[in-house]
């Protein structure tokens, strides 16, 4: 176990590395939190606005929306931020909502 401290990254008090490996590992897991938390971020903004586009009820509008709602959840399960199975799940439910918005 390290030294208390101030990590240098900006995130508040953590334990820290004794070793170079430890905390060149301690900035990278830092880095991937910071993109990971700014994909989800980026996930939950394209779904809401597919939700309202889906309240809305202009196909074209909806299925603009669904196409890039899709395509975040895919970068998203390729880069590892959700698995596949969520990003499977979530287009497949979106898709409904398609479905009954065009079927309408």
């Amino acid at each position: 176990m390290g030294t208390r401290g101030r990590d240098g990254l900006g995130t508040g008090w953590r334990i820290m590395p004794n070793t170079k490996s430890a905390w060149k590992r301690m900035r990278t897991a830092e880095k991937a939190r910071m993109r990971n938390k700014a994909m989800r971020t980026r996930i939950k903004r394209l779904r809401r606005a597919f939700l309202e586009a889906c309240g809305g009820g202009d196909p074209a509008t909806v299925q603009e929306a669904f196409r890039l709602y899709s395509s975040v959840l895919d970068k998203a399960a390729k880069k590892r931020v959700i698995t596949r199975n969520t990003a499977t799940r979530r287009k497949s439910r979106a898709a409904l909502r398609v479905r009954k918005v065009t079927a309408a």
